[in-house]
């Protein structure tokens, strides 16, 4: 056995019940589950009952869980697949109008593939997609991994506090829905920061501290592993997956790679093994698994990955009314006009020889590794879930493929990695660098000149955030602690890196935008309440509404507890 390869898939969606259906909001949530979420637990499910473990480490963020979890998102999604499968039905009958065979074959396809999503749906147990995974993790079949509460980007926001209650959060929200608590985390965006002395990049919000490591935050809650991409631990340049795909990052990477210096390469590390992490000498470390650059760039490259062989199905061209796409990839640079019709059968080789492909440059790279070290590494390759199935519609059906072919591959083994820290637990500590893994692995996506009003709001949010902590931890009665503990939450989905990225990349800026400015004034109301309720020792009857109101739209993490943005003492 030449080493090990880890697939892991990170799930992850910004909280939008309540909060629009389309174009922007639930909507993403219904795609998701139907083009990817379904498909690959369908994926996993037939590869157990055909007696081969998928042994994925998958990430499901706890704001993800809540949605999954919620019986508005259950019933909405059944109207939603409802509501395809007419659309689809619809379209048959206008492609037999106009004497169109291959469409109305096309539209029965969709018809079909609707309905065996929501019969697969039905079929479990409550409609829980979250339990459906928390029993293949509890059957040993794959690891399910955490993440922040919300997807906050660690090494900009403004107080170690909201870093503290960001992963506490996270932590509780995973024991309430696997029943356990989690090994490993993905840190949004792929984002760590060590210890050092901060300044706040937002030049009206002056102030400077020694802030702590993500690594000490992650020791603190028994958190194990994190991912980071692979710069960070060879240093060097890196490749960002989203550039390719948003004109408006390449517009924003101009202005910053100038003045960006790649850091200095170690040749000494590899990318085939974890190592500790510290940035403190402390002895609080975590363990860091590298992004394996080439084989990630395999799949997702523009120019040359899987998805963009003209056989697969046009993600960008859908038919209306319905959305249904009918059109076929064709050339990565053909104008939507020039798209070709779909052939389902023709994507059976495609896949095939790619699964194939992939497989064996997988262990050719272990195999070069084991050459040149004599030890069996491990392969990390981490990816967004929602890219296969959702922007590669056959993405799903290609990774049972790999799996399968690798399950009769006796120099790769499949493995998570919890079960490779088990068998391997490094015992070399290191330092990295600050990073993430957007192009020029820093943080320009997050933070440029489109961005930087989020940021001011979100750190006086912060700030009032513990004061109002410190306040009131030791006095608060059943009403304050109530309304405390609402602010927390709507803190927490202030701080989703979620809406920097969306207004970076124009795919849904105005949605970003109204969504940081709600929560920021939501706040504010909800301090307002608060202080007027401290003079009256009531609350008045339009601020009891206020509160309902809030409380029944951004209901999650009902566990949150506003003490957890005191100030750290340790």
């Amino acid at each position: 056995m030449k080493g090990y390869f880890a697939l892991v898939l990170h799930s992850h969606l910004p909280y939008v019940i309540n909060h629009g259906e389309w174009p922007h909001g639930m909507d993403w949530l219904y795609e998701a589950a139907a083009e990817t979420y379904m498909p690959l637990l369908r994926e996993f499910r037939q590869m157990v009952a055909d007696g081969i473990s998928p042994n994925v480490t998958i990430g499901i963020t706890p704001i993800l869980c809540e949605q999954l979890a919620a019986e508005r998102f259950k019933d909405g999604f059944e109207h939603y697949l409802a509501i395809k499968i007419k659309a689809a039905e619809d379209n048959r009958e206008e492609f037999a109008a106009i004497d169109n065979p291959h469409l109305e074959k096309l539209a029965q396809m969709w018809r079909t593939y609707y309905e065996s999503i929501r019969d697969q749906f039905c079929a479990l147990p409550e409609r829980g997609i979250v339990q459906a995974f928390r029993q293949l993790q509890d059957e040993g079949q794959l690891e399910i991994i955490t993440c922040a509460a919300t997807h906050s980007y660690f090494p900009l926001l403004g107080t170690d506090e909201s870093i503290d209650a960001q992963v506490l959060v996270g932590k509780e929200t995973y024991r309430r829905h696997f029943g356990r608590d989690p090994r490993g985390i993905w840190l949004p965006e792929c984002a760590y920061r060590p210890s050092y002395e901060w300044s706040s990049p937002v030049k009206e919000y002056h102030r400077t501290f020694l802030r702590k490591g993500v690594e000490e935050f992650l020791f603190k809650y028994d958190i194990q592993y994190f991912i980071v991409d692979k710069h960070l631990i060879l240093g060097g340049k890196n490749r960002g997956v989203y550039i390719d795909r948003y004109e408006s990052l390449k517009q924003l990477w101009r202005q910053f790679e100038k003045n960006w210096t790649p850091p200095p390469e170690q040749k000494e590390r590899s990318i085939y093994q974890p190592y500790l992490v510290s940035s403190t000498g402390t002895g609080r470390v975590a363990v860091a698994y590298g992004r394996h650059e080439e084989s990630a760039l395999q799949v997702w490259s523009g120019e040359w990955g899987y998805p963009g062989d003209g056989r697969y199905l046009e993600f960008h061209k859908k038919h209306f009314p319905g959305g249904h796409r009918y059109w076929k990839v064709t050339s990565a640079k053909a104008d939507l006009a020039d798209k070709q019709e779909y052939y389902p059968e023709d994507v059976e080789e495609a896949l095939e020889n790619q699964a194939s492909h992939f497989a064996e440059l997988l262990e050719e790279y272990l195999d070069n590794n084991y050459r040149a070290t004599g030890q069996a590494g491990i392969l990390t390759a981490p990816f967004d879930t929602e890219l296969f199935g959702h922007w590669w519609f056959e993405g799903p059906r290609w990774i049972g493929k790999v799996l399968r072919k690798l399950n009769r591959n006796n120099k790769v083994q499949t493995i998570t990695l919890g079960q490779y820290l088990a068998l391997n637990p490094p015992r070399e500590v290191i330092s990295i660098p600050e990073g993430s893994w957007g192009q020029g692995g820093f943080h320009y996506i997050w933070l440029n000149e489109w961005t930087e009003w989020t940021w001011k709001h979100i750190y006086a949010a912060e700030d009032q955030m513990v004061r109002l902590s410190e306040e009131y931890k030791d006095k608060a009665d059943a009403t304050q602690r109530r309304i405390l503990n609402t602010i927390a939450r709507e803190l927490l989905l202030l701080e989703s890196s979620d809406w920097q990225f969306l207004i970076s990349t124009w795919s849904a800026r105005d949605y970003a935008e109204n969504r940081v400015s709600a929560h920021k004034e939501q706040i504010q109301t909800l301090v307002r309440i608060l202080e007027d309720y401290d003079k009256n020792k009531a609350l008045k009857p339009s601020d009891e509404q206020y509160l309902a109101k809030i409380e029944r739209v951004d209901d999650v993490f009902p566990e949150v507890d506003f003490t957890y943005w005191c100030k750290l003492r340790e």
